[in-house]
């Protein structure tokens, strides 16, 4: 089984993640403006496809996103395409009351991998 995956920065431009395998409960949470993306989500993509080679049998993956620019989306998208790899997902996609930008945001994101997205307000 795959170690636990967490990265927390002191700065705000980069999302808290918190991978942990042996819950099967994944979590992105915060801002995603990180210059590089490629090397912050690089670490974050490879982890998720050796995870989508043997998954638990149920997987929650939470995505908590109050932010994120273009570069980001970008690399969030390589995170959905790993996950329609997984089987037995379920994803919930957090967004703020009346920020309607991100809940759409989200609905895009479910319709490039064409896996049911969860919907919630916080």
């Amino acid at each position: 089984m795959l170690e636990k995956l967490e990265i927390q920065h002191k700065s705000k431009i980069y999302p808290k993640i918190n991978f942990n395998p042996k819950k099967g409960v994944f979590e992105i949470i915060g801002r995603s403006l990180p210059e590089n993306t490629t090397k912050f989500y690089g670490t974050v993509i490879d982890w998720l496809e050796d995870y989508a080679k043997n998954p638990n049998e149920e997987t929650v993956f939470i995505f908590k996103l109050d932010y994120y620019n273009s570069a980001s989306a970008r690399k969030i998208t390589d995170i959905f395409m790993v996950l329609a790899k997984i089987k037995n997902i379920k994803i919930l996609w957090y967004y703020m009351k009346d920020d309607e930008v991100m809940q759409e945001n989200g609905e895009d994101f479910g319709a490039i991998i064409n896996i049911p997205i969860e919907f919630r307000e916080w």
